[in-house]
């Protein structure tokens, strides 16, 4: 599966667009993560855990979106985009999307 933020995919061609291909995924923090982030917070620095956490979350936002275009028969995702929204206090969604395409 090809996966890219571009609207083209270099010497290939576009032969249909079956649709968006989606995967999200809703995290929440944890009192351990809150306690060490509160301490970084007092003295500074990357608070690594929620790093962490983010980089899961993207992970596995993009495989389920992946999924997704395969099971509407796709050799691509072009146009790849990736957003957050907080969803309760506490707790953030990560949200994948694209354009599923059928390439020649």
């Amino acid at each position: 599966m090809i996966i890219t933020t571009t609207d083209k995919i270099p010497n290939k061609e576009i032969v249909a667009i079956l649709g968006i291909a989606r995967g999200s995924t809703v995290r929440a923090r944890n009192i351990g993560r809150d306690i060490f982030a509160g301490l970084k917070n007092i003295v500074g620095g990357e608070i690594e855990e929620y790093t962490k956490l983010q980089a899961q979350s993207r992970e596995q936002a993009l495989q389920r979106m992946t999924k997704d275009a395969e099971n509407l028969g796709a050799d691509a995702i072009i146009n790849v985009r990736l957003t957050s929204s907080m969803v309760m206090q506490g707790a953030s969604e990560i949200l994948a999307y694209g354009t599923a395409v059928k390439l020649n």
